[in-house]
């Protein structure tokens, strides 16, 4: 082992890089308090039961060990999951709707995908517990358009919209078992085509039923998506959920970010986890997705009380990566250090806390 290598999946941030990650979480901690989000610090450690409660497959990816006691734990891979436990049950009777951000890592052992890998990453989120409609899809939205204007990326970013519902009546339709329905979701996420074309095909979907459903997961644009959406869309599940995508959309134009958002049919990652809308952020000089969110309703079930919630992470590794060629502000250094060397170590540090106390910034030479 050469112990002056670092492990692949981590970094170190020094100086200037390091300035501006902490300007980048401090933009955004600001924004989030702005819309009357309270912070929240979870346990790094926690029981692995948690996670694959809340993350499904997914939790697979943290690293994992045994308590002393024989209890499996796990470095914490996802915020949502402890924030959605803590709502029903430390904070069970605080009043509805609760808001709350943080700024935490996360780890990972094994890759999500082949392009998104770190094994530590920051997430910076939000997440607004007991409460649903309309409203309560596009605070996390409108906060997340925010966040980005402020940090220099206005013209940078596109956060993609969905509405998980159009799949899932699409894959009840045609009678998928979960094989099935998994390769399919697999398929589209991928973009593949001929490989969807194939499944279909093999399913004994129709030739016409097929073009259709092709045709849907090719879909991404602004309104006019909706529109064409309606003519080939027939079941009735799916039909409810792109009217609900329609409203979402209606009411991104009236709030004026219609420029920044885009309608992707095709976007069906991470279903298992959400139950309505769902989004993904992108930003321009990044190979990668910066965050992720959406409506995820059943997961509080999960630990004793069923509440609506929506919510968002971004990704505060990425962010920075992003804003270095940006004309977002970070705080340099003031003037610079009084270098300070004394003939003994009392008389020395006795001088810099009286320059430090006048708030200068002070070099002791040895």
């Amino acid at each position: 082992m050469h112990l002056s290598r670092i492990p692949s999946g981590v970094r170190y941030y020094v100086g200037e890089a390091a300035r501006r990650r902490r300007a980048v979480e401090d933009c955004a901690i600001s924004v989030f308090a702005g819309w009357s989000y309270e912070e929240i610090s979870t346990p790094t450690i926690d029981y692995y039961s948690l996670f694959e409660q809340g993350m499904g497959a997914e939790a697979q990816t943290s690293f994992r060990f045994v308590d002393a006691d024989g209890g499996l734990l796990a470095l914490r891979p996802d915020v949502t999951s402890s924030v959605a436990r803590a709502c029903a049950t430390l904070l069970a009777e605080k009043p509805r709707p609760v808001r709350l951000c943080y700024v935490a890592p996360v780890f990972h052992q094994h890759p999500r995908s082949k392009a998104e890998w770190r094994r530590e990453t920051t997430q910076l989120g939000c997440e607004l517990i007991g409460a649903s409609g309309i409203a309560a899809d596009i605070e996390p939205l409108v906060i997340l358009a925010e966040t980005l204007n402020r940090l220099g990326l206005e013209r940078s970013y596109c956060i993609t919209i969905n509405n998980v519902e159009i799949f899932n009546g699409i894959a009840e339709h045609l009678r998928l078992n979960d094989d099935s329905r998994e390769r399919l979701r697999s398929l589209i996420d991928l973009r593949d085509t001929s490989g969807l074309t194939e499944l279909l095909d093999a399913l004994g979907t129709d030739a016409r039923e097929r073009e259709l459903f092709v045709q849907v997961t090719r879909l991404a644009g602004k309104r006019a998506i909706i529109n064409e959406a309606r003519q080939v869309i027939t079941n009735a599940r799916s039909r409810a959920a792109l009217e609900s995508l329609a409203q979402t959309w209606s009411a991104i134009e009236t709030v004026g970010l219609g420029e920044s958002f885009e309608i992707d049919l095709g976007d069906v990652s991470g279903l298992d986890y959400y139950t309505g809308l769902l989004f993904k952020v992108y930003v321009r000089g990044s190979g990668v997705r910066v965050g992720r969110g959406g409506r995820y309703d059943g997961l509080t079930s999960k630990f004793g009380r069923a509440e609506a919630a929506t919510g968002f992470v971004l990704d505060l590794d990425e962010l920075t990566s992003v804003v270095a060629g940006t004309e977002f502000q970070v705080e340099r250094a003031g003037a610079p250090a009084v270098e300070i060397s004394l003939p003994d170590a009392g008389s020395t540090f006795r001088e810099a806390r009286r320059r430090r106390s006048e708030n200068q910034q002070v070099r002791v030479m040895f």
